[in-house]
Formats: C-alpha cells, sequence, structure tokens
C-alpha cells in the first residue's frame, strides 16, 4: 500500500467562478505530493474545452461581492452577465490571480489525473476533438480512485 495519500475531486459546475476551486485544489494538492484526480461531469466539463469561453453570473450567488449593489430584477437584463464576467476578470487580473488556462496547465504538468465523464459527453453530444488531451470514464473508473482517497472534494 502507498503512503502517498489521495485527493479526489468532482467538478460539476462549468462557470468562471466555479472553475477556480477544482483546478486550485488539484494543483495545490499535487504540489503537496497528493495522487490526484478530477472527475468532470456535467458542466464541469466545461473546464477541459481547448478554449474556455465560460461566463459569471450573480443570479442565484448572493454571496457575490459587488462593488455596489445591483437589484435582482437589473440582474436579469440582457448583457449583464457579459459585463459581471468582464468585472470578475478585471479584477482578477489586478489582484494577479492566475487564469483558468494556467491553472489547468499547472495540473497538467503536475501529473493531475483529469477525467471526462464518457456519459455526460454522450448525452450532451459533446465532440471530444473540443477538449484537451484527457482521458475518458465512466464514474465506476472513478471511484476505484475516489474510494482509497484521503480527501474527496464534490464542487
Amino acid at each position: 500500500m502507498s503512503d502517498t495519500k489521495k485527493l479526489a475531486i468532482i467538478a460539476t459546475k462549468g462557470s468562471l467562478d466555479w472553475g477556480y476551486p477544482p483546478f486550485i485544489l488539484a494543483s495545490t494538492g499535487a504540489a503537496l505530493g497528493y495522487d490526484v484526480e478530477v472527475f468532470f461531469t456535467f458542466y464541469g466539463l466545461q473546464l477541459l474545452k481547448k478554449k474556455l469561453d465560460l461566463q459569471v453570473s450573480s443570479l442565484g450567488n448572493p454571496g457575490m461581492p459587488m462593488p455596489m449593489p445591483v437589484p435582482v430584477l437589473l440582474q436579469t437584463l440582457p448583457g449583464m452577465q457579459k459585463m459581471m464576467t468582464v468585472m470578475m476578470k478585471q479584477k482578477m487580473k489586478a489582484k494577479g490571480v492566475a487564469s483558468l488556462e494556467d491553472l489547468r496547465d499547472l495540473c497538467i504538468e503536475a501529473d493531475v489525473r483529469m477525467i471526462a465523464c464518457q456519459m455526460t459527453v454522450d448525452l450532451f453530444e459533446m465532440e471530444t476533438s473540443d477538449f484537451i488531451d484527457v482521458e475518458y470514464a465512466g464514474a465506476a473508473a472513478f471511484f476505484e480512485f475516489a474510494g482509497e482517497s484521503d480527501i474527496c472534494l464534490f464542487m
């Protein structure tokens, strides 16, 4: 039995703000010497696309800090999601936060195993050519690793 700790992450969200946690935690775990696997399913598959064009929305996210209070009704107006995405990206850049692409590349360099859920790819009729080079498997393949993991996170 290996003494190496294991970190298993399930990534289910595909928005800009929800893209950060799996990559930050996976790259940090790998840097700390953990064996790390991330299982991307449903909307989390967006994080594996070659071209990341993710948005952020404050709708359904009342904890999102805003420079000024914006009533929910205004948040539903056309263009608000795009504006909020631009604002978030500018803030991240100003604060020196790495891009999702950079964090994903760190994970690749650190040998984080990234698995795309084959069932979800089939369900949504996605093209594997749209994704970076990852493994495709079902939940059972991930369970083998997750069942032995020291830490398992669902995002």
